[in-house]
């Protein structure tokens, strides 16, 4: 049974990402670092650090989470983009657009 899409109730069939061993460790490490800055940051906070330095390091997270998104939208784009174009699927761009601009309002 498909998936009930957010905010429009229609259901989808269950899609899944085709990442490498290696992808996925580099993901997970990037993550795990991306946990680390932010303790720091909630560290800093509490700690009642210099604003700016505060700043800096939540510009530094989002730098991170960018990364991350980016190697994902690669990923996705060369994998499961590319299967669903061949297999018939042109929505897929359409949906690839919808996720191309929410990225992009960050």
């Amino acid at each position: 049974m498909g998936k009930a899409d957010e905010g429009t109730g229609e259901t989808h069939e269950e899609k899944i990402s085709h990442h490498s061993n290696g992808v996925k460790s580099d993901l997970t490490s990037r993550l795990n670092q991306i946990e680390g800055q932010i303790q720091d940051v909630r560290r800093l906070i509490e700690n009642n650090t210099y604003c700016d330095d505060v700043l800096t390091e939540i510009a530094a997270v989002q730098s991170a989470l960018n990364s991350v998104s980016r190697i994902l939208l690669e990923g996705h784009m060369k994998s499961c983009v590319v299967e669903r174009i061949c297999a018939g699927e042109d929505e897929v761009i359409d949906e690839l657009m919808i996720t191309v601009r929410r990225m992009m309002k960050k």
